[in-house]
């Protein structure tokens, strides 16, 4: 009888907190009442969007939904809790093929730690639940304060995030952990596209890394020097130079069209701001296909001789080569994008030769 009665507590503890019996008392709090990092535009009328797209036109449908996600932007916050979670109000979640639910329409938290920003935990709620509270992390110390970095999700548009901690914890805005403003505009690469979590990116990583804030708008597929971006970038608050993934979606017949005509435009509007051009990346998907190695060559000649040119014609224009590749092992999860280890390598190859630039302006 003893080891019957014994049974039965023990699936009842089980299934009780699934029925809500033993249910956490949480205290919710909106996101951008605290501190929002990583945004180019910091009055947007939705503080996820990136871009107010009634103030900025010219974008199509694709693009307009691009910039309304919340890529690159993450809460800070201080808070004494022993448990964090999320509640979320999707207005478009993505699902992407090429990216899992984590890094689309999740979060990823980081927590300072010895001055480093520690990886803490990550998730996302499964089909059908994702207005649901997401509990991140549990069990973690009493009394102690925790600084903490939540990152938004990189492919979803959303209308509210409240982040949830004890009843009786304290939460309160962190000051932005990170200095200057720094834009970066790009492809996919730049929006995350196959991280595993929004925290992966390479100018997420570079951040943490360097303490300098990188301002991302990166738009999967149409970041091509089209002028109503340049448009928008050039309406940014108080940036401090610009660095730009502008030669991986675009052809080599457009970026001979564009590019000196993309560079005057952003220098008329910012004369003395350092315009930082990245090579794009080489993609693996290359290695057997004809076409495919052909287009890809044709795009990086292109691009390293007109910036050749760009180098010594214009003041205040610089070009870096990023690797993303491993010889001895593959890096990408589809033959275009890499996944977190190929995005570190990345990230790896770009921050001397980038801090090295932005020295020069005092941005350090």
């Amino acid at each position: 009888m003893k080891r019957i009665l014994m049974a039965l507590t023990a699936a009842f503890l089980a299934v009780a907190p699934a029925c809500g019996i033993f249910a956490r008392d949480f205290k919710f709090t909106e996101a951008s009442s605290l501190t929002l990092t990583g945004k180019l535009f910091p009055d947007t009328p939705n503080p996820y969007h990136r871009i107010d797209t009634v103030r900025f036109k010219g974008f199509n449908k694709t693009e307009n939904l691009l910039v309304r996600e919340s890529s690159g932007i993450a809460c800070a916050f201080r808070t004494n809790s022993t448990v964090i979670s999320v509640k979320t109000v999707y207005l478009t979640p993505k699902y992407p093929t090429n990216g899992n639910g984590v890094s689309a329409r999740g979060y990823d938290l980081y927590i300072r730690d010895g001055g480093r920003w520690v990886y803490a935990a990550s998730g996302v709620q499964s089909d059908g639940k994702l207005s649901e509270n997401l509990v991140l992390i549990d069990g973690m110390e009493e009394g102690r304060s925790y600084e903490c970095l939540l990152y938004l999700p990189l492919y979803s548009e959303v209308g509210s995030v409240q982040i949830g901690v004890d009843s009786s914890a304290s939460i309160e805005a962190l000051p932005n952990p990170f200095r200057h403003r720094v834009a970066i505009f790009g492809s996919s690469y730049t929006h995350g596209s196959s991280t595993s979590r929004g925290g992966m990116t390479y100018p997420a990583q570079f951040s943490r890394n360097t303490g300098i804030q990188l301002l991302s708008i990166g738009v999967s597929g149409r970041c091509m020097m089209q002028d109503y971006f340049a448009d928008a970038l050039i309406a940014a608050p108080d940036v401090e130079a610009f660095v730009f993934d502008a030669f991986s979606n675009p052809d080599a017949k457009m970026i001979d069209e564009r590019l000196f005509r993309f560079i005057e435009k952003m220098q008329a509007a910012h004369p003395g701001v350092p315009l930082i051009f990245q090579r794009t990346i080489r993609r693996e998907n290359r290695n057997f296909s004809v076409p495919k190695d052909r287009n890809e060559a044709a795009k990086m000649a292109m691009s390293d001789s007109l910036m050749a040119i760009a180098v010594k014609k214009y003041k205040d224009v610089y070009y870096i080569r990023p690797n993303a590749t491993d010889k001895l092992v593959s890096t990408t999860v589809d033959g275009v994008h890499p996944g977190d280890y190929g995005y570190t390598l990345w990230e790896r190859s770009i921050e001397k030769p980038l801090l090295r630039i932005l020295r020069k302006y005092g941005i350090r």
